[in-house]
C-alpha cells in the first residue's frame, strides 16, 4: 500500500513539473489497451486514424465474435503512448458511442477454489433453500 501510495505521489509530482517521460507510471499502466463499447461497424483503418495520434501502433485486434463484439486491443509500441491515449480518448464519441479504455492486466488470474469444498457449500445451499421452499409451501397451503 505505502509503496504505490510513494508511486502515485511521485507520478503527480513529476506530472505537476510537466514530465510526462520520465515520470513513474502507476502498476497498473499498461501498453495494451482494451477498448470497449466500440460501433459494431468500425474498420480498422478508422481504428487506426483514430488511435494512432497518440504514437506508434503495433497492433490492432478488433473482436468480430457474437461475445466479442464492440471491443478491441489496442497495443503500442511505448508505454507513454499508451497513456496519453488513454487519457484523452476516455469517454470519446465515435459513432454515437462513448468509448470505455481500460489497461489490460495480463497477470490477473482467476483465483483457485477447492473443489470439493466448493460441491459441498453447493449442497448445503440447496438443503438450506429446499427447507425455505416447503416451510413458504406449508404456510400458503394454510
Amino acid at each position: 500500500m505505502a509503496f504505490s501510495l510513494k508511486l502515485t505521489c511521485v507520478y503527480k509530482m513529476s506530472l505537476a513539473l510537466g514530465n510526462t517521460r520520465t515520470a513513474q507510471l502507476p502498476p497498473n499502466v499498461n501498453r495494451i489497451l482494451l477498448v470497449k463499447n466500440l460501433p459494431f461497424k468500425i474498420t480498422s483503418e478508422e481504428m487506426f486514424s483514430l488511435f494512432g495520434k497518440y504514437g506508434a501502433i503495433r497492433q490492432i485486434r478488433i473482436g468480430n465474435a457474437q461475445k466479442t463484439r464492440g471491443t478491441a486491443f489496442v497495443i503500442y509500441e511505448d508505454i507513454y503512448d499508451a497513456k496519453e491515449a488513454c487519457e484523452h480518448l476516455q469517454g470519446f464519441n465515435v459513432s454515437g458511442r462513448y468509448l470505455v479504455l481500460l489497461y489490460y492486466q495480463t497477470n490477473h488470474k482467476p483465483r483457485k477454489t477447492n473443489l470439493s469444498k466448493e460441491e459441498e457449500r453447493v449442497e448445503q445451499l440447496r438443503q438450506q433453500y429446499k427447507r425455505m421452499s416447503h416451510e413458504e409451501d406449508d404456510e400458503l397451503n394454510e
